[in-house]
């Protein structure tokens, strides 16, 4: 019996499965390279700007604009090539590609109220939605948020950026669960709140809950970070991917200010703040991360801000942590704050990425620096 994937979710996994179609369809100027679908911009130009992910490692269907910062999935393409004015006319043109019947109008919602109902057509402003979230939850200090992160040997987690909401709403297909959260606000420079990280915790033991996809994103996040402090001018800033890979590296060396980028996409979109005296790029052991890295490090020699990469010896800083301990990767990741460890990265140059770009053996905590001023001698 057909079971009726009404959810923008699942439309939208629906979509990233057949990628390569929906790309041939919405952006024909564009041509396969690779694992990806590359072309000009969102209106569908020839060029390199533009590039969709159809198969690999990462999710298959997310795109971003390297041009503009732009990011989303496939259906977020679909409703920027259409012009599409809401979400519900978005998810109409999906379900037509995928010759999915009609969605049947819910009982009380705006569309079955009639079209001259307040809000039939209002468009979705998800930043704001992310802000009435944050609003909702409450401190992380003795919640189940914090044993989460303490059971990752995470001892220092009580930042403002953090918050806990003890039932939030998932929803994975037609079905909607609640589980406790950790929350997590990303901002600009600024301190402007544009979006929220929730990762949905297994409420009898501190894990993450055994759900699909048990930590998405809200509102804007890509280039755009979740802070914990905010470096004084002339200092250093350690900005990373994920959340317990930066705190990782704040349990180790306190004195630090950082910020989790959340993706390495995001990382390599990220904005050096202004007025730092450097920038410390703690990536992945990835090929992604090592991308990223190099992106990064390419815009801060532009900028003339002093940058250092470094990278685990496992998949993450947090695997660092767990395996070595908060003295060993103290022992190597203190020393890049030393006013002399960084110089200007004058040169664009690669920052110490092997020719495949991929993992790398390393001690725990070593820095890049073979080439180029984009690097640090190693401690």
């Amino acid at each position: 019996m057909y079971h009726d994937p009404s959810p923008a979710a699942a439309i939208a996994a629906a979509l990233a499965a057949r990628a390569e179609e929906v790309c041939r369809k919405y952006l024909p100027n564009g041509r396969r390279q690779g694992r990806y679908w590359i072309c000009g911009n969102l209106a569908g130009a020839r060029g390199r700007s533009l590039f969709v992910r159809l198969s690999g490692s990462g999710k298959p269907g997310g795109w971003t604009d390297a041009a503009t910062g732009e990011h989303g999935d496939l259906l977020d393409l679909i409703r920027h090539r259409t012009n599409a004015p809401t979400l519900r006319a978005a998810l109409a043109e999906a379900r037509s590609f995928l010759a999915l019947p009609p969605a049947p109008d819910a009982p009380g919602s705006p569309a079955a109220a009639g079209p001259g109902s307040p809000g039939a057509n209002a468009p979705y402003d998800a930043t704001e939605a992310a802000r009435r979230l944050w609003r909702r939850c409450r401190a992380v200090d003795g919640s189940h948020a914090e044993r989460y992160l303490q059971a990752r040997g995470l001892s220092r987690c009580r930042f403002a950026a953090l918050r806990f909401h003890p039932t939030l709403r998932y929803r994975e297909g037609s079905s909607v669960r609640r589980f406790p959260a950790l929350v997590a606000a990303v901002t600009g420079s600024d301190g402007a709140i544009t979006g929220v990280q929730r990762t949905w915790l297994d409420p009898r033991r501190p894990a993450k809950a055994g759900v699909a996809t048990p930590r998405k994103a809200l509102g804007r996040v890509y280039g755009l970070a979740v802070r914990f402090g905010v470096p004084a001018d002339d200092a250093a800033l350690v900005v990373g991917e994920g959340i317990e890979t930066v705190l990782s590296l704040v349990t180790a060396v306190p004195e630090i200010t950082a910020a989790a980028a959340l993706s390495a996409g995001s990382l390599g979109a990220f904005a050096p703040p202004p007025g730092i005296a450097r920038l410390v790029i703690a990536r992945d052991n990835d090929e992604d991360g090592a991308l990223a890295a190099e992106r990064l490090a390419m815009r801060c020699a532009q900028a003339g801000v002093a940058a250092a990469v470094v990278v685990p010896a496992g998949n993450d800083f947090n695997d660092d942590l767990v395996d070595f301990g908060a003295a060993a990767l103290r022992a190597r990741f203190a020393p890049l704050f030393r006013p002399a460890a960084c110089v200007p990265a004058s040169q664009p140059a690669r920052p110490g990425l092997r020719s495949g770009g991929g993992r790398e053996k390393r001690k725990v905590g070593q820095a890049d620096g073979k080439r180029g001023g984009s690097g640090c001698a190693r401690s």
